[in-house]
Parts: structure tokens; C-alpha cells; sequence
């Protein structure tokens, strides 16, 4: 549609519009008016991205639902902030390069890179309490709404938190921007990165792989190709992403482009939302729908093929290719199960949509030391299953969601330099969820760019069949 037509549509919403809809995972305030005094704080601060960025992202999100490019998104289960620090930031977005690096290797396509950061504060909750040596308090549902300790007192929801989270992501966002066109994200900084985490013994099987890379970066080198002469090479588009969660908070950062006249989450480039608030008549659907944003949607095993037609017909009416990112999220030994029903929903509706495999949420355990955490290789194993079904199904597989870190945690077990169950305790920082390290992220990349290699390469084989 033209964006004159598309200006009609705009009017039958309201950025506060989701507030007349049934509304879950979101905390009850007991201060309305400090409420409303910090929303209106809020209305009046700027923006934290702006609409001319998150069309960029959309255009180059529509180049994966094509197939002509790959999705990498990233970053913090829950950003905190006592763990804020430049460092933190840095370490996060240098592992996030490396694995793109790797994956444009694989794929031989550009990599869109999406980090989970700058926003991503708010979390969904299994149970609105929990129980500690038989004291029952709320649920910790993030820093952007209440306190990790276990006091009443840090368990109330405080809207000042929701200050204190803009502050943060602005301040990231500026450094994040500064890494991303300052050079610190050249290109042959990060090959030599990538040289340093193959050069250890376990890593070693990934060596050709990086090898490789070595010898078309110096091809390039040779060839007068460098940071030099091809600025591309010495920054990065790098973008942000958070779960839209805390509507309050997305309302007052909502703002009306002045380019187009339509609304635009002033929040983070992407916003998605998760498979507890995924209700097509609910609170977060009907914020969502309105902004033009890229928009997620988390799948999970409940998610029903006429539930996901109806909420593409709600995010995504004109059919906007790089609008709407579908995150399939089942588990292990479930993606057999649950994602071919859906690709046939989409398929069925003609629906332009990104697909992206988010393998850590239903991989979750309790290990016997009594931590939460992941098991890599099923991680790895989801992956793979995503890869084949989408192989089998003849669609594209767009990307890959991970919760991660560039510290050296122990929450994931397993990974060539191997955590176990009784490492956990060692280095568990997580505010919520167990995320991959550093190295485990990076090993992910190595394998996940085998998985895009071997694809390519049978797709190539195919072609050529055809042309015989």
C-alpha cells in the first residue's frame, strides 16, 4: 500500500488504546499519581531511537523473510542495573561481531544484527509470587518494575524505576553507537578476535573455519579492499530489540514521526512480543499493531494456527514484508511437532514474515545442583531441528534468538570449554535467566554457520540439477 493509504488506517488507534484491553504480566501500581507523574516525565524526554532507524531495520528485515540476508539477535534475559558498565556493553556487542562474522561466512549473506539491549529490563513471570523458606512475596519481574532482593520492600513496583531503565538504555545506546561507526567494529579487529578464541585447544576444530575467514580478509587486504578504501568494513548497523511488556512505559516513548505522520515506538528499534501476551484481543497486541516498528512474536507449543492467522492479520494487515518476525520457540525434540502446522498457517495466508529460532526458552531445566540453566547442546539440537524442518518444508530459515553475554559465566551448561552442573555456582550472575557466555556464543555461531553452509550448498546443488 502507499503510505497516503496507510495514513487512513492510523486514526482507528490510539497509543493508549491497549489500556481499554485485558492486560497480563504487567504489575499493579499502588501510587497512581507517582504513576502518572513518571509517565509524564517520560512524554516529555526524547525519544530513545527514531523512526528513520527502525526503517532501516524493517527494509533489511525484509531482505531476510527473502532470503537475501540472515538474522542474528542477542543479548541480556533481563539487563540489570547493578551489572551496567561500559565493559558489559562492549564485551556483549564484540561477541555479537564475532558471531555475525562467522555467520556471514556461512550463509555468504549480510548479517542483520539485533541486540537484545537498551530496553530489555521488563520480564514475564510463570507465577505472580514465590516462596522462599515459607515467606510468599511478588514475583520479581524485572529492574524496570521492582527489586531483585528478596524483601517486601523491594518487591513493590516503583514507577521510578521506569526513569532509572530510560537512563541506562540511553547512555548504552550512545555507546553502542559510538562502537558501531567509531572502529571498533572494523573488520579485521574482529577476524583477529575470532583467531584468539580458535587458538586454544578445545576450540581448535573450528579452526579451518576461521582460517578461512583469515585468508579472504587478507585477499581483501591484498586486493586494496581494507578499512581504508571500503568504509563499510570499519562499522556496522547495529540495532536494539526488548520485549514490549510494560506498556506504560511504551506509551509515553510512543511518538509520531514527522516524516510519515505515523506512530513509531521511541523505545528500541524492534519491539516483539512474548508467548505469555500474545492474546489476539489483549492489552499488548493492541499497542503493538499500531506502531510501524518491526514487530516479533514469540511461537511456542500453544500457539494455535488460527491464533497465529489472526495475529498476522492484526501486526502485519498490509502485509508488509520485514514487519513481522516470527520467533519459534518450542523446545527440543518439539520443533517436529509444532513448526510445520504453523509455516502451513503462514503459507496458507500468503503471509510475508522473517523466521527466527529462539532455542533457549524451552530448554530450560533445574539441575541438580538446584540452578536453572540450559544444556548447549540442546540449544544446538533445537537449532538444528529448526534448520531441517525448514529445509524439509522448502521455506528459509531467517535467523537465530539467543539470550547471551560476553562475560565468562557459568549458567549454560556444556561448550567446548565445558560448564558442568557443578560449575553453575561458580560465576551465576543471571538476573532471571541462564544465558550462553562468551564462548559457548561464539561455538553456537561456529556450528549454526555449518548448518547455513550446508544449506547453501545443497541449494546450490539443486540449482545446478535444474540447470542441467
Amino acid at each position: 500500500m502507499t503510505q497516503e493509504i496507510r495514513k487512513t488506517a492510523t486514526p482507528t488507534w490510539d497509543k493508549a488504546g491497549w489500556r481499554n484491553y485485558p492486560r497480563v504480566q504487567m504489575p499493579d501500581y499502588t501510587d497512581q499519581a507517582a504513576l502518572e507523574a513518571v509517565e509524564e516525565q517520560l512524554r516529555r524526554y526524547p525519544p530513545l531511537v527514531f523512526a528513520g532507524e527502525a526503517r532501516r531495520l524493517k527494509a533489511q528485515l525484509a531482505d531476510v523473510a527473502a532470503g537475501r540476508a540472515f538474522l542474528l539477535q542477542g543479548g541480556d534475559c533481563a539487563e540489570s542495573f547493578s551489572e551496567f558498565s561500559a565493559d558489559n556493553i562492549r564485551d556483549t556487542f564484540k561477541v555479537i561481531l564475532q558471531m555475525a562474522v562467522v555467520l556471514t561466512w556461512g550463509a555468504q549473506l549480510p548479517v542483520v544484527k539485533v541486540g537484545r539491549m537498551a530496553g530489555q529490563f521488563a520480564k514475564p513471570r510463570s507465577a505472580p509470587t514465590e516462596t522462599v523458606g515459607g515467606v510468599e512475596l511478588p514475583s520479581y519481574r524485572g529492574d524496570i518494575v521492582n527489586g531483585f532482593d528478596f524483601t517486601a520492600d523491594a518487591r513493590v513496583p516503583d514507577p521510578q524505576r521506569m526513569l532509572s531503565a530510560y537512563t541506562q538504555s540511553a547512555a548504552s545506546l550512545n555507546l553502542l553507537r559510538a562502537f558501531s561507526t567509531g572502529g571498533y567494529a572494523d573488520m579485521h579487529r574482529v577476524q583477529s578476535w575470532i583467531a584468539d578464541f580458535v587458538g586454544g585447544p578445545e576450540a581448535a576444530k573450528y579452526r579451518d573455519i576461521a582460517d578461512r575467514i583469515r585468508d579472504a580478509m587478507a585477499f581483501m587486504q591484498a586486493a586494496g579492499v581494507n578499512s581504508d578504501t571500503a568504509h563499510q568494513l570499519s562499522k556496522v548497523d547495529f540495532y536494539t530489540s526488548h520485549e514490549a511488556l510494560l506498556l506504560e512505559y511504551e506509551e509515553a516513548l510512543a511518538r509520531v514521526d514527522t516524516t510519515s505522520g505515523l506512530p513509531v515506538a521511541g523505545s528500541g528499534h524492534m519491539i516483539w512480543i512474548g508467548d505469555r501476551t500474545r492474546q489476539p484481543d489483549g492489552a499488548h497486541v493492541e499497542f503493538a499493531r499500531g506502531v510501524q516498528n518491526p514487530i516479533g512474536l514469540k511461537t511456542g507449543p500453544s500457539t494455535t494456527p488460527d491464533d497465529l492467522k489472526v495475529l498476522m492479520q492484526k501486526l502485519n494487515p498490509e502485509n508488509e514484508s520485514g514487519r513481522l518476525t516470527l520467533i519459534a520457540r518450542f523446545g527440543a525434540g518439539k520443533v517436529g511437532d509444532n513448526l510445520p502446522r504453523l509455516i502451513k498457517a503462514v503459507q496458507e495466508e500468503g503471509a510475508n514474515v522473517v523466521w527466527s529460532c529462539d532455542p533457549m526458552h524451552g530448554n530450560t531445566i533445574k539441575a541438580a545442583s538446584g540452578y536453572k540453566t540450559r544444556p548447549f547442546e540442546s540449544v544446538l539440537r533445537e537449532v538444528r531441528e529448526f534448520f531441517d524442518i525448514h529445509r524439509a518444508e522448502g521455506t528459509i530459515p531467517g535467523g537465530v534468538h539467543f539470550e547471551m553475554t560476553g562475560q565468562d559465566v557459568t549458567e549454560c551448561t556444556g561448550g567446548v570449554r565445558a560448564v558442568t552442573d557443578e560449575d553453575l555456582s561458580d560465576r551465576y550472575h543471571t538476573a532471571c535467566d541462564p544465558r550462553l557466555n562468551a564462548s559457548q556464543s561464539l561455538e553456537l555461531a561456529f556450528l549454526v554457520a555449518e548448518e547455513l553452509r550446508d544449506r547453501r550448498e545443497a541449494t546450490a546443488q539443486i540449482q545446478n540439477a535444474r540447470a542441467i
